[in-house]
């Protein structure tokens, strides 16, 4: 079956075919490293994820880029007012930022470029496009892209083409802006020393450094070639961020950017704009440290199809919790499943799982079909263990196909976490007491149990203590 996905720029959904035949070259914007990133964020990073993921499932090979924006308009003013180096300032939100893409199950990358680290590319790229006519150089000294001379431009964002002549006599050279049509672009910014410090690169156009759009431009050709298979972000990096990707790339190459581009939708808390003026504003440690899991925010995150907004709420974090339990206390059961006897009902169970499962992931990654199959599968399951019919085989067929969607998903498998030896010792204790037919003893060995947040459960390997879900 074909593996489709929603591209922007057609506006209709596409196979994903490898240029090659094999290896799928996919460009993600990354983090503008001057704070700690949002759950909005979090949000598109954990579908390019799984969008990452589902390619491999499909028996692709990927080559992605996730880049550190750690030169701009944020980095900089940052840096100077903590009175550190650029790269001193940026060192500790990449640290954040990779410690939290670990926390939510993110995939490493192939290669995860510095904007610092390719600004001779970046310079390499305005003097071809100054060269060929898509540039010149405005009154401030600053390098401009205009948007009159590229005949494509608003493209992707399909925006009305009277917008596109009121927005070509103005010039930008913000990294970042909110107008409503587009403006000429900064492709190099001039030195200013009140506003940059010492913080700038020589160049052939006089000192500076690149702009916004063109940083990933550079990066992505340098590292992925002229035409890569999938570009991703989120919704807001359309225009003008990705538009502006486009006209200085294919000016500058003279070939297609990117065949697809994939975007995710915005993330809302509690049906209003993420905001810390509202005060309904998340990082991924201020929800850890209200006792979340990784795993439980991955889900919260996945579970919303990525072309729709995702209302973020702690209620429906916490009804995740649930779900999450159902998965991981099925998991553990096939695990201990010990029997012979079998009626081979669970064969097409798993037939039919994988089938519904893998024809969910191809359509456009319809997560809401995918996790149906999975607890429609569960439920059928479960119904044969408890009539004793599932033979140990079975589960490990069931497991097997399990391991094969969590490769997708990333939120199956149960977390495992160390039981406190003190209570493994009374565990131990209290199964003596009940032996000793000690009721009393037995009794508050369980209520020191409980209280510590664990059930006991009885299993045919014996007791054993299980977290409650928080």
């Amino acid at each position: 079956m074909d593996f489709v996905l929603y591209n922007t720029m057609t506006r209709k959904k596409e196979a994903v075919l490898p240029l090659d035949g094999k290896t799928l070259r996919v460009y993600t914007c990354g983090p503008t490293v001057y704070d700690y990133a949002h759950i909005g964020n979090f949000r598109t990073y954990v579908f390019e994820d799984l969008l990452r993921r589902a390619a491999k499932f499909f028996g692709m090979d990927v080559e992605q880029v996730m880049n550190f924006t750690d030169v701009d308009d944020k980095t900089i003013k940052g840096a100077l007012a903590a009175g550190v180096t650029l790269e001193e300032y940026t060192k500790k939100y990449k640290e954040a930022f990779l410690h939290d893409l670990n926390v939510l199950g993110i995939e490493d990358v192939e290669h995860r470029p510095a904007a610092t680290e390719y600004v001779d590319a970046m310079i390499t790229m305005v003097q071809g496009l100054f060269d060929k006519g898509y540039a010149y150089k405005g009154s401030d000294g600053s390098i401009y892209f205009s948007i009159a001379k590229f005949k494509g431009y608003g493209k992707l964002s399909h925006l009305p083409l009277e917008d596109l002549k009121t927005g070509a006599s103005e010039r930008t050279d913000n990294d970042e802006y909110d107008k409503e049509h587009p403006s000429d672009f900064v492709l190099w910014k001039a030195y200013d020393k009140d506003r940059d410090g010492e913080i700038f690169w020589e160049s052939t156009f006089g000192p500076g450094r690149p702009g916004w759009h063109l940083e990933c431009s550079a990066m992505a050709k340098a590292i992925l070639g002229n035409t890569i298979d999938i570009h991703c972000g989120g919704v807001d990096n359309i225009f003008p961020h990705h538009e502006n990707e486009i006209a200085q790339s294919e000016a500058y190459t003279g070939e297609p950017f990117s065949k697809m581009w994939v975007h995710s939708e915005y993330l809302i808390v509690e049906n209003r704009k993420m905001s810390k003026s509202l005060g309904n504003f998340y990082t991924l440690k201020d929800l850890i440290d209200k006792g979340y899991t990784g795993k439980q925010i991955r889900y919260m995150l996945l579970q919303t199809h990525y072309r729709m907004q995702l209302n973020f709420t702690i209620q429906e974090l916490d009804a995740v919790k649930t779900s999450l339990e159902r998965i991981h206390s099925f998991v553990t059961r096939m695990e201990e499943i010990q029997g012979d006897d079998s009626s081979n009902a669970a064969d097409g169970v798993v037939e039919k799982t994988t089938k519904a499962f893998s024809e969910a992931l191809a359509d456009d990654i319809n997560i809401a079909k995918a996790l149906a199959a999975i607890f429609d599968m569960i439920r059928e399951v479960n119904a044969i263990a408890d009539k004793g019919s599932l033979s140990t085989e079975e589960a490990q067929k069931i497991l097997a196909m399990v391991k094969s969607f969590d490769a997708v998903l990333g939120i199956m498998t149960p977390e495992k976490e160390e039981t406190p030896q003190d209570l493994l010792d009374a565990l131990e204790q209290r199964q003596q007491a009940r032996n000793d037919k000690d009721w009393k003893r037995a009794d508050e060995l369980r209520d020191i149990i409980t209280s510590r947040g664990y059930t006991i459960e009885d299993t045919p390997k014996g007791a054993r203590l299980k977290k409650d879900v928080r």
